[in-house]
């Protein structure tokens, strides 16, 4: 991790060509030195944060007053640090009647500042939340009194995270936890608090800014969704093929635990909804034996979605297992306890996240709890089925390599669509796949629940969600349309974005010819598109073209009248 002057040496550098964000800065404490670590972190995470700061101490000034310079400057995120040191001052000068209140009335005004930002703002917050201090007048004993410092500040952060899954625009930043990782001689400086009012150290600074950047790059969907495993020495102590099967580390006997730990890690990632692939130099056979037969193994087959083992070179392996998963290396982490086979992935492909793990297994996951590689700000019923669905997938590739003819592939799939308006059951799924389509996405429009929710509540807009079924399985929800009545005759395509599981299906003419039907059916003459060109979208450039549209910069315009009907295999489930 980059210190805090190499952070603002990066300040320097030119931020033209990155996406940008404005950014809101809003803290009871000095600042200045964190959003100068935010905006140098952005930069090397492809961001140019452009950062507005309030003045010290001016929170409520700029979140009440509608004519602020908060207001007028429009952010997309708006950042809030109330420090832990400021709450206690306010306890302090509390008559000891009152000091059970402390937290209630603290939610109740940051439930206030909420509404304010976000009635009047298209904006998220990011609320970061309070380090511990025990002010020791109570000793343990402070965990029993509802009047204690420190029973009012716990209360607080868990009252926040209830508020927080509460509202769609909320954020919460864990200070609290990275005080618990670091220490708190390395957050706080009680000699520079009382001279400069920082609440955070210089040595701090790069870690807060990465855990805030970790939050605005899952907003803005630069996610990890995979994580591919290695097996001897990483997935459990030993090699399978020399060892046997019951001379492998996994279990409670001395280092087989830290496999155990860590299987059970991975198992949580993917009941959480992030896939799961094993690429390992191995027979199959002889791999899948302690996934099939040993007592102790915690993953199963039915947990991977990818499994490959095999004689072949690990960057032809991952390859292929990014054909059949269809994501980008850059939403792939690659773990290997061989700095050999790490090194030669990460030369031949340079997108994917290598951690440098330790060398003792020990080690493993407490380093991997460090780097927090698999930030969200989404989770949702669906999220559990993906190992399944990325198995059937896999199942698909293989009958698809049957087929000389892709019409007949596509045929032999009997594939189906329901088509819903949102609704508060799809909601969230609706905004996590907004959040985490990269590739299939037209304009790649990030939308929370509450953005989801009122584009629903509008007359101006017509919403669409496709599933696709076949007889492999159902692929859930997996397409979205949000269209934006611009008048009587024109329909603009404010939003498509679609699952990368089922490109190349003939769902994208299954959709137009939706959208289609819509505009003839409510009398509209011309159908509007937008392609805004990304990292990762170029695939569908030239879509609209392609579907005949016309260029009228920078729009693509459709005259229904014309349109024809595309071919697609998909029929309405009924």
């Amino acid at each position: 991790m980059k210190d805090f002057l190499q952070l603002k040496k990066n300040l320097k550098k030119d931020f033209s060509s990155l996406k940008t964000i404005k950014l809101a800065v809003l803290g009871d404490t000095a600042t200045q030195f964190l959003t100068q670590a935010l905006r140098g972190l952005g930069y090397d995470h492809g961001f140019n944060l452009e950062i507005w700061e309030a003045d010290f101490n001016q929170i409520e000034r700029q979140v009440y007053d509608l004519s602020s310079d908060l207001f007028e400057f429009k952010p997309d995120l708006v950042l809030i640090f109330q420090s832990s040191h400021k709450l206690l001052g306010k306890y302090n000068k509390l008559d000891p009647e009152k000091q059970t209140s402390l937290a209630t009335d603290e939610l109740d005004a940051i439930d206030t500042m909420y509404s304010n930002i976000t009635n009047h703002l298209s904006a998220k917050i990011i609320y970061y939340n309070y380090t511990e201090i025990d002010d020791s007048i109570f000793g343990n004993y402070a965990n029993k009194t509802e009047a204690s410092f420190l029973f009012q500040l716990r209360k607080l952060n868990y009252e926040l995270m209830v508020m927080a899954s509460k509202k769609p625009n909320l954020y919460l930043c864990d200070l609290s936890t990275l005080q618990n990782q670091e220490g708190k001689r390395c957050v706080f400086q009680p000699s520079m608090y009382v001279s400069t009012e920082m609440v955070l150290s210089i040595d701090i600074l790069p870690y807060v800014a990465e855990k805030s950047i970790d939050l605005i790059k899952a907003i803005n969907g630069k996610i990890k969704k995979c994580v591919i495993l290695d097996l001897d020495n990483t997935t459990w102590g030993g090699v399978i093929g020399d060892d046997g099967l019951e001379n492998i580390q996994i279990g409670n006997l001395g280092i087989g635990k830290a496999f155990s730990e860590f299987q059970y890690w991975i198992k949580k990632l993917k009941n959480r909804g992030i896939i799961v692939a094993v690429c390992s130099k191995n027979t199959e056979s002889i791999a899948k034996e302690p996934f099939e037969k040993h007592p102790d193994m915690v993953l199963r087959l039915t947990d991977i979605s990818v499994f490959i083992a095999n004689w072949e070179n690990k960057v032809d392996n991952i390859r292929q297992i990014q054909s059949i998963l269809n994501i980008g290396f850059d939403s792939m982490v690659f773990l290997d306890d061989n700095p050999f086979e790490r090194n030669i992935v990460r030369e031949n492909i340079p997108d994917i996240c290598i951690p440098e793990l330790p060398e003792d297994p020990a080690n493993y996951l407490e380093y991997l709890y460090g780097l927090n590689l698999f930030e969200t700000v989404s989770f949702s019923n669906e999220d559990a089925e993906r190992t399944k669905l990325y198995q059937i997938e896999a199942e698909r590739v293989k009958v698809q390599k049957k087929f000389t003819n892709e019409d007949d592939f596509l045929a032999n799939l009997d594939m189906t669509s329901e088509i819903k308006p949102f609704n508060k059951f799809n909601r969230p799924r609706v905004a996590q796949l907004s959040q985490r389509t990269n590739q299939f996405n037209l304009r790649t429009i990030r939308y929370s629940e509450g953005d989801i929710e009122r584009i629903s509540k509008s007359k101006d807009y017509a919403t669409f969600t496709f599933t696709l079924e076949d007889k492999f399985g159902d692929n859930g929800l997996i397409c979205v349309i949000i269209l934006h009545k611009e008048d009587k005759e024109s329909l603009f395509i404010d939003t498509w974005f679609m699952s990368c599981r089922v490109l190349k299906r003939d769902m994208e003419n299954f959709v137009l010819n939706t959208i289609l039907d819509y505009a003839k059916e409510n009398g509209f003459l011309y159908i509007k598109g937008e392609y805004i060109p990304t990292a990762k979208n170029a695939m569908v450039k030239d879509l609209y073209p392609d579907f005949g549209f016309k260029k009228n910069d920078p729009y693509y315009i459709l005259e229904v009248k014309n349109a024809k009907i595309k071919t697609s295999h998909i029929k309405i489930k009924k």
